[in-house]
């Protein structure tokens, strides 16, 4: 087909200039024009064993990178199953663009073979949802990219017709470049009490450090803050390594393994400083009265925390300045931190079961294993919750947590995406068997693709996080089973290796990160660990 100014060709072009390397989805008639658009020039498809997993996927890539990531989907049953990792990247606040093919448009009124309004299908679970059309087409896909980049980012959904996919885009006049998509570089605007004065005036302040700090590329003035000011920094789950793990002053991450210790300390402190942070970032609910200056790029409108004083603007921008105009003496010392750390690393480690194979164990284990800048996508359950506070992030941007959705199904798709995006970088997932058994057949993609990456399977045959709830709440144990599998048979069957473990000896014997074809390690655990975090 001639893909001059046709709408495919335009829609593959912006996303080019928009940096996107990679579209995940699953094949179908309604896009196969689009997918000859990006045949040669990009961007590539990469074909998902389900849609699902696609959305996921490029959440995942989103992630990794910090740019937009693209899912596609077909018509009907494609849209539908592409729903649930739309609307983790939306409460993710990740930058996300989906794409859904729809039956040509003289039919689309009477037609009901695979048919669903797919605008009020993706509306409560989207920034915006929109139809690609000839004549608009220019508008709508930099509106889309915009509105999907901008603070706090989120998903966005397009229909395209079959018919439209190839009909000619007019020239506009007004050209076809691609908006500014990164965070505001500079402005801050402020509410309330003068900032600095608010910090100078604390005596035990710490830092809560978020997404948007994250998105911003905060680290540094981060870093150089907690240094000259002496504040210990508390990380979100999703915004790890924000703060490298090893720095003195890092103070652990909200709401993960050892979590009551994390928020005594910020009970104890008379200033929070919330940079960046997302109400999604928390699992509890806010329980310390703390006075809070809030420094994000959105006001405080979620009014989680009640904030006196706010500045709003580029998250780096706004520390660099506090920075510029600090002076005093650090208001903690790394000695103190470093104990507060021990109590905490005391606190994740309660439960510990000797002569078994505990799931810290096994997170610390393979953190020791992986080399330098390797990348690790976490999936939901207990194990999250442990991997959260005892993997070590040193930068950020390598470690893929969802918290806002916090959908099952998340961490094998992801891992893929890393490994896709982020060529030569090592990869492991962190999953449970609950988890792993939802996306299992992922696995032959990453076959298919070459990819060198660990997936290390935290099983126990149980949803545990469940079923301690269904205990707290003295109900029997009712439907949180999980099948067993033989799960190295089932990663040989679709083109992986696999291996199981049951001791720390068999588990770094098993590691192997210099590879070109996936691993896939189940490692038997015991779960009491769990129980005392939960």
């Amino acid at each position: 087909m001639d893909t001059e100014r046709t709408v495919a060709a335009v829609l593959a072009g912006y996303l080019r200039q928009a940096g996107v390397t990679h579209v995940f989805g699953y094949p179908g008639e309604s896009v196969v024009d689009f997918m000859e658009a990006t045949r040669d020039q990009g961007p590539a498809t990469v074909a998902a064993v389900r849609e699902g997993s696609a959305a996921f996927m490029a959440e995942g890539a989103a992630m990794c990178t910090g740019q937009l990531g693209v899912c596609l989907s077909t018509l009907g049953p494609g849209s539908t199953a592409l729903l649930n990792g739309v609307a983790s990247a939306m409460l993710d606040r990740v930058p996300l663009l989906a794409i859904s093919g729809q039956v040509d448009s003289a039919r689309e009124q009477y037609w009901t073979h695979q048919l669903v309004d797919q605008g009020r299908l993706f509306a409560p679970v989207t920034k915006l949802t929109a139809r690609l059309e000839p004549r608009s087409a220019d508008t709508v896909i930099r509106r889309a990219l915009r509105t999907a980049t901008a603070e706090r980012p989120g998903a966005v959904h397009l229909t395209v017709t079959a018919d439209s996919f190839g009909m000619t885009v007019p020239e506009s006049g007004i050209g076809g470049k691609v908006p500014p998509l990164a965070p505001a570089a500079g402005t801050l605007d402020c509410y309330g009490e003068d900032p600095v004065r608010r910090l100078r005036a604390a005596r035990r302040p710490v830092l809560l450090a978020g997404g948007g700090a994250v998105r911003c590329g905060a680290t540094a003035a981060l870093t150089r803050l907690a240094e000259r000011a002496g504040l210990p920094v508390v990380a979100g789950a999703m915004a790890k390594g924000v703060i490298s793990e090893n720095h003195p002053y890092f103070a652990g991450v909200l709401d993960m393994a050892g979590y009551r210790v994390i928020w005594d300390l910020l009970a104890s402190a008379d200033l929070i400083v919330a940079a960046g942070f997302d109400p999604v970032e928390l699992i509890t609910p806010w329980q310390v009265a703390t006075p809070v200056l809030h420094v994000d790029t959105t006001p405080n409108t979620d009014q989680i925390y009640p904030a006196a004083t706010e500045l709003v603007g580029n998250v780096a921008a706004a520390l660099a300045w506090i920075d510029a105009n600090w002076t005093g003496a650090p208001r903690w010392t790394a000695h103190e931190v470093a104990a507060h750390r021990g109590a905490l690393r005391d606190a994740w480690h309660a439960g510990y079961a000797s002569g078994r194979l505990n799931p810290s164990e096994v997170v610390t284990t393979v953190r020791e294993a992986a080399p330098a800048g390797t990348i690790a996508a976490a999936d939901v359950g207990s194990h999250k919750i442990m991997a959260g506070q005892a993997w070590v992030a040193r930068a950020p941007r390598e470690t893929l947590i969802t918290n806002g959705l916090s959908a099952m199904g998340f961490g094998l798709p992801a891992a893929i995406a890393a490994g896709v995006t982020r060529p030569g970088a090592p990869v492991v997932c962190l999953t449970g068997d609950g988890g792993f058994a939802m996306t299992a057949p992922e696995l032959s993609v990453a076959s298919r693709l070459g990819l060198g990456l660990v997936v290390v399977v935290f099983s126990d045959g149980t949803l545990n996080r469940i079923e301690l709830h269904q205990q707290s709440l003295g109900y029997p144990l009712t439907a949180t089973s999980v099948d067993r599998t033989d799960i190295p048979a089932l990663a040989e069957s679709l083109g992986c290796d696999g291996v199981r473990v049951d001791s720390v000896a068999g588990l770094e014997k098993a590691l192997d990160f210099r590879r070109t074809r996936p691993l896939v390690i189940e490692a038997r655990i015991d779960t009491a660990q769990y129980a005392a975090q939960f």
